[in-house]
């Protein structure tokens, strides 16, 4: 495996955090609503973005 640059794990950081924050938003906003339908699709979008946070993480190792 090549070296991971300070830029490019400073940039790993950002996306980490930014999918982290997405996580938590349509996770909180999947249990504050009463629609199951929504909140389906709330808890679809926040998987989604789980999936790019492993992704990510997955680079570091």
């Amino acid at each position: 495996m090549s070296q991971i640059s300070e830029k490019e794990l400073s940039a790993l950081n950002d996306l980490l955090t930014e999918e982290e924050l997405l996580i938590r938003k349509f996770q909180m906003l999947a249990e504050h609503t009463d629609d199951q339908e929504i909140s389906a699709k709330f808890t679809e979008i926040s998987n989604k973005h789980q999936g790019h946070y492993n992704s990510l993480f997955a680079q570091l190792s």
